[in-house]
């Protein structure tokens, strides 16, 4: 059998694209954050992780031109050989500080960390624990280590205590939770989680990419659960509040020297150009001298879930800016993006895999930027949609 058979015979995008209802790899002309251009189309972006409204901070873009200036565009090494900047040292020693840890490592995407990070810890006789709702990063991490994968059902502490309880209690063991989750909006339980790990010795990682910057003062789901030193390792992201691109681990020093060291996706890739490292620092200085952008995109969060949900929509477990509008059907889903899209609003259409049978969804996600007429506008529009393709 010819290797790209199933290419040729894959017909699904191009039935979407025939429709009119292909909503992916769409170039933007233009963006301005909470507006962007498609072609001659102004729409509302409520489809961003840019969940502060850092991107085009003018502090935020000079760090990055002023970095491009000194040092160039890239490092063109790894980190492990000639790929670290002292930029890069003092972005770890900040990041370490900012979730009270003890060290902290940065990588070229956030993707990396997770691959990277579970990998590296996992030998053949461990077993790592995750929510089944987990990102497809963690779970390639974990398919890509050495140990066994062992999932329990979504935020069910008794399933995840049961699963722990068949586990070898000889074995090391990682349990591994994103702490927002990235479709549905809802927090993981951490303070739940906490004692269960202890009880049958199991370290505890979470995956906050899309809590850093949101919650906890920016600091993250454990800080906001106030669980934050019995968190062992914590994961964040560069690509949403932080305005920029890569992502770090941070945890006790040991440890972070360990991954440090043995991570393939760290010492096998190009370290994070200094433009990334720069975006950062300066992002980060904004996150604590600007804290009313952390309180400003959560107030927004809670008037559009409160709104959707007088309207008649469903939202979903939704606790944060990410706000799920959950359709169902596939091909309903498509429309409704195309609906709004036709209506001046960008939205994520999500489908299976990326989400369970039967709970496609348009994934919404709010920035601190986004004004009062901007969220009348898209809840206006929303109405209109939602009552024309009987989603209320």
């Amino acid at each position: 059998m010819d290797l790209f058979a199933k290419c040729t015979g894959w017909t699904l995008a191009r039935e979407v694209m025939a429709a009119g209802h292909y909503p992916y790899f769409m170039p933007l002309d233009d963006t301005e954050g909470t507006e962007v251009t498609i072609g001659s189309r102004k729409l509302v972006m409520i489809g961003s992780n840019n969940y502060l409204g850092l991107t085009t901070h003018p502090k935020v873009r000079e760090a990055a031109i002023d970095a491009t200036r000194r040092f160039g565009t890239s490092c063109t090494g790894s980190r492990f050989l000639n790929g670290t900047l002292a930029s890069h040292l003092d972005l770890e020693r900040r990041l370490a500080a900012f979730v009270a840890k003890e060290a902290a490592l940065v990588f070229s995407t956030g993707y990396q960390v997770n691959v990277g990070t579970i990998s590296s810890l996992l030998g053949r006789a461990d077993y790592v624990i995750t929510d089944k709702d987990d990102h497809a990063s963690i779970v390639d991490g974990c398919q890509l280590s050495l140990g066994t994968l062992k999932r329990y059902r979504h935020a069910d502490m008794g399933d995840m205590e049961r699963v722990l309880s068949l586990v070898p209690a000889e074995a090391g063991k990682l349990v591994v939770v994103d702490g927002v989750f990235s479709m549905g909006g809802d927090i993981a339980p951490l303070p739940e989680m906490v004692p269960i790990c202890k009880r049958h010795g199991a370290r505890l990682m979470v995956d906050d990419a899309h809590g850093i910057g949101v919650l906890g003062g920016g600091k993250g789901t454990a800080f906001h659960l106030g669980v934050n030193d019995e968190v062992d390792l914590v994961m964040g992201t560069f690509s949403k509040s932080f305005a920029s691109l890569g992502g770090f681990i941070a945890g006790s020093d040991p440890v972070i020297h360990y991954i440090q060291h043995h991570a393939r996706s760290l010492i096998f890739s190009a370290s994070m150009p200094p433009a990334n490292v720069a975006a950062v620092c300066a992002a980060l200085e904004v996150m604590i001298a600007e804290p009313e952008r952390v309180a400003r995109v959560n107030e927004i969060a809670d008037h559009m879930r409160r709104e959707f949900r007088r309207l008649g929509f469903n939202t979903g477990p939704s606790q944060t800016p990410i706000i799920p509008i959950i359709v169902g059907d596939e091909y309903a889903t498509f429309a409704a993006w195309k609906a709004l899209f036709e209506e001046g609003v960008y939205t994520n259409p999500v489908i299976p895999p990326a989400v369970p049978p039967n709970l496609s969804l348009l994934r919404t996600s709010y920035m601190a930027t986004h004004t009062d007429a901007q969220m009348e506008y898209v809840l206006e529009k929303f109405e209109k949609v939602g009552k024309a393709v009987g989603l209320i």
